[in-house]
C-alpha cells in the first residue's frame, strides 16, 4: 500500500457522544480532499464528556484504522474537538499603549494577553482566545490593525474555557491509540468554517450543532464570534422518548428516529404504518408515523425554546439579519428547519460542509461538519504556522552555536 506525503495530510477527530468519526483529508493547492472517513459508534460518551477510558478508546481505534484503510495512509496527530456542559465563555478587553507609534505583531499578543488577564476557575483551561475587533486611538471595529499609526491599542476577545479534567481524558484516550493531539477545539467553531458563509457571519448567525448529546451554539455578528453556549440536550433525549412512548429498545427507537422521523405531523401525508419492535420476547407492533411525529415534536420544541432563551439571554438575538443555521447529526429531520423557524421567528436553513471536495457522503452530510470544521480550522492553523518564519529555531540554534564557538575560543 502506497503512503501518502504526511505533510499534506490534515486529520480531523469528531468524538461525539453517539459515534466517532475520523476524516482524513489532502491539501492540494490550498484545497481540501477528503481521502477517507472512518466512523464507529461512540460508546464511551455522555453529553461531550469521556465517561469510559477503554470504551471511548476502543472507538477511537476502530474509527482511525477504518481511516486509515480507506485513504492509504499511516495517522500520527489529529486535530480534535471538545464540548460538553464544562465549556465556559466570557468577552473580555484589553487595553496596551503602541510602543514605536505605529502597532507591530508584538503589540497585538500584548494587548490580547492584557485582554486575558481575567479571573479563571482553577479547574478550567483556556481552549481558545478569538480577537473580535481592535482599536487604534478613537478608530474603532478594525480587523487587522498591523501597521497602522496610533498610540493606544485596545482589543476585544472572546474567550473559551474548558475543564481540565476533560481535555485531559479526552487526550488521554487518543494517546492509548498512538496519536498525538495537535489542536483541541470547540466543536461549534470547528462546524462554524464548514458551514457558514462569511456574509452570513457579517450579517449575524447562529449556529446551532445539535449532536447526539449536546447542542452546542455559537453566535457571530460583524464577522466575528460573540457569544458560544453549550445545551445539554440534543438527539439522545429524542430517542429516549420514542423508546419510552412505543415501548422499544432504544437501538430501535434510534433507527425508527433516522427512517422514519418528522418533526412536525402536519406534513405526513401518508397513513403508512411503522413496525415497532417490543421489548423482550413480545410481538411487534405496527403504528402510524404520524403517532411517531407527536412524539418527537415537543421534544424539539423544548430544545428550540431552551436554545432562543440562550440566544435572548446573549444580547444578539435582535442582530441575527443571517438568521439561524441548524446542522449535526440530529439535524437531518423531516420539517425540522419549519419547526425551529416557528420557534426563533427567523429565517432557518440546514447546514452542510462546503468548501471541501472528494468524498460526496461526507461533503454534503451535516452530520460531518464537526469532523470537516476540524479539518479546516487544522488546516488554517497549518497555513499560518507554514506563513511564520519557522527559521527561527534554526537562527536560535546557530547563535547558541556561535556563543558556544567563542567561548572555546576564549577559553582553550
Amino acid at each position: 500500500m502506497s503512503k501518502r506525503p504526511e505533510q499534506n495530510l490534515i486529520v480531523g477527530l469528531d468524538i461525539g457522544t453517539s459515534k466517532v468519526a475520523c476524516i482524513v483529508a489532502e491539501s492540494n493547492d490550498g484545497e481540501l480532499e477528503i481521502i477517507g472517513l472512518g466512523s464507529a459508534p461512540s460508546k464511551g460518551m455522555k453529553k461531550g464528556m469521556v465517561v469510559n477510558i477503554e470504551s471511548t478508546t476502543d472507538s477511537i481505534r476502530r474509527a482511525v484504522e477504518e481511516a486509515e484503510l480507506m485513504a492509504g495512509c499511516r495517522i500520527q496527530s489529529v486535530h480534535c474537538g471538545i464540548s460538553g456542559a464544562h465549556v465556559r465563555s466570557l468577552n473580555s478587553h484589553g487595553i496596551v499603549a503602541v510602543r514605536n507609534k505605529e502597532v507591530t505583531e508584538s503589540d497585538i499578543e500584548r494587548v490580547i494577553d492584557a485582554a486575558c488577564a481575567v479571573a479563571i476557575p482553577a479547574d478550567q483551561k483556556i481552549l481558545h482566545v478569538l480577537p473580535q475587533e481592535f482599536a487604534v486611538d478613537d478608530n474603532e471595529g478594525i480587523q487587522e490593525p498591523v501597521g497602522m499609526s496610533g498610540v493606544r491599542l485596545e482589543a476585544k476577545v472572546h474567550i473559551v474555557t474548558g475543564a481540565v479534567t476533560s481535555a485531559h481524558n479526552i487526550q488521554k484516550c487518543v494517546a492509548r491509540c498512538g496519536l498525538e493531539v495537535s489542536k483541541l477545539s470547540l466543536e461549534q467553531l470547528a462546524s462554524s468554517y464548514a458551514v457558514l458563509t462569511e456574509d452570513e457571519k457579517d450579517l449575524g448567525v447562529a449556529l446551532v450543532d445539535i449532536g447526539g448529546g449536546t447542542s452546542d451554539i455559537a453566535v457571530f455578528v460583524n464577522g466575528s464570534i460573540r457569544h458560544t453556549a453549550v445545551i445539554p440536550i440534543a438527539g439522545d433525549q429524542v430517542t429516549n422518548d420514542i423508546a419510552v412512548a412505543l415501548r422499544t429498545p432504544t437501538q430501535h427507537a434510534e433507527q425508527i428516529k433516522i427512517r422514519y422521523g418528522c418533526a412536525l405531523p402536519e406534513l405526513i401525508t401518508d397513513d403508512d404504518a411503522i413496525e415497532v419492535p417490543s421489548v423482550g420476547e413480545r410481538p411487534p407492533r405496527r403504528l402510524s408515523r404520524y403517532t411517531l411525529a407527536e412524539v418527537i415534536k415537543p421534544r424539539y420544541e423544548e430544545l428550540f425554546m431552551l436554545i432562543h432563551k440562550e440566544l435572548v439571554r446573549s444580547g444578539f438575538e435582535d442582530l441575527l439579519a443571517g438568521g439561524v443555521v441548524i446542522t449535526g447529526g440530529s439535524s437531518k429531520m423531516e420539517g425540522l428547519t419549519d419547526l425551529a423557524e416557528e420557534v426563533f421567528h427567523m429565517s432557518v436553513r440546514l447546514g452542510t460542509p462546503q468548501k471541501v471536495q472528494g468524498l460526496s457522503d461526507v461533503v454534503r452530510n451535516p452530520i460531518h461538519a464537526t469532523g470537516v470544521g476540524l479539518l479546516e480550522f487544522g488546516h488554517r492553523t497549518q497555513s499560518k504556522s507554514t506563513g511564520m518564519s519557522v527559521p527561527t529555531q534554526d537562527n536560535t540554534f546557530a547563535q547558541v552555536w556561535e556563543r558556544m564557538k567563542a567561548w572555546f575560543q576564549g577559553n582553550f
